[in-house]
């Protein structure tokens, strides 16, 4: 079989579905706008893609970490609970949500940074999927365990201590993947209000048509990125990991060869007092203002 695409369209979803070695997952959480998080797998219990199985993102979160960090567990913790969800050797993943894809990018990032790449998200998730009215189903589904086999990717997954170091870097661009409220420091949602200092904005609600939550085309999601996408790294993070992922995953579909998410975050980055904020706007970037 063929690679899957990194972006999966559900029209080649629809016409795959029966393949043996495909394994879909949906990996939604639930965030209420008072920041109550919760599994979504009451609702892939109603009703999912046919075939889906749930991977629960809580729960695969490193343990020792404080709660909603989402901090990426150990390497055998993953793959463990990957290989628990069928996915290892010889098998291709479809990645799911049904928010705006940013939790289907965060798995897909996970699934890099352990050196699987036979994965792809599918394009406005289940938001495209329903709004097609293609065929959905209510019947739980447990794909065989399989063997995953690690192979850890360094560089792609950062702590704040590189990422203070990368603010000294001329050759690596911040990026927050946060709204613009947040970013400029006009609301405070992580303990102090403001972004890391030099961070460029390109909010990852802005790479999505709201209506379907399909990525932006091509040609529009290059201008949003502007000059960054000739950065020689760059560094993506939000507050958690989560939105970050996304722009991590557009970049990585622009083409850019060296990206990675700093998963702590501001729930992180802010606990420290000896890690700098920046109010206003920040760094500029061609594109952005149309952003």
């Amino acid at each position: 079989m063929s690679k899957i695409p990194s972006l999966v369209s559900s029209s080649w979803l629809a016409g795959n579905l029966s393949g043996s070695d495909l394994r879909i997952l949906d990996a939604t959480v639930q965030i209420t706008p008072t920041f109550q998080v919760s599994s979504g797998r009451k609702d892939w219990e109603l009703a999912h893609v046919p075939g889906a199985a749930h991977a629960d993102l809580l729960a695969l979160s490193d343990p020792s970490a404080p709660p909603f960090m989402f901090r990426m567990p150990s390497i055998e913790r993953f793959a463990a609970f990957m290989g628990e969800l069928g996915i290892g050797d010889g098998t291709r993943v479809v990645l799911y949500d049904a928010r705006e894809n940013m939790w289907a990018a965060r798995l897909w990032w996970m699934l890099r940074s352990a050196g699987f790449d036979d994965a792809g998200i599918l394009d406005g998730g289940w938001t495209t999927w329903r709004l097609e009215n293609r065929p959905t189903c209510a019947v739980p589904c447990r794909y065989p365990p399989a063997s995953f086999t690690p192979r850890p990717r360094a560089g792609i997954i950062v702590d704040k201590h590189e990422v203070l170091a990368a603010m000294r870097d001329p050759d690596t661009r911040i990026v927050s993947a946060l709204g613009k409220r947040s970013h400029r420091g006009d609301i405070n949602e992580y303990g102090r209000p403001g972004h890391i200092p030099g961070a460029a904005n390109v909010s990852a609600w802005t790479l999505i048509d709201r209506a379907t939550q399909r990525y932006r085309p091509e040609a529009e999601l290059r201008t949003l990125f502007g000059s960054l996408l000739g950065a020689t790294r760059v560094i993506t993070y939000c507050g958690g990991g989560i939105a970050s992922s996304s722009d991590a995953f557009v970049l990585h579909l622009l083409g850019h060869p060296n990206v990675a998410v700093y998963m702590g975050g501001l729930l992180e980055w802010c606990a420290d007092p000896a890690m700098p904020m920046e109010l206003g706007t920040g760094a500029t970037n061609a594109g952005l203002a149309r952003a």
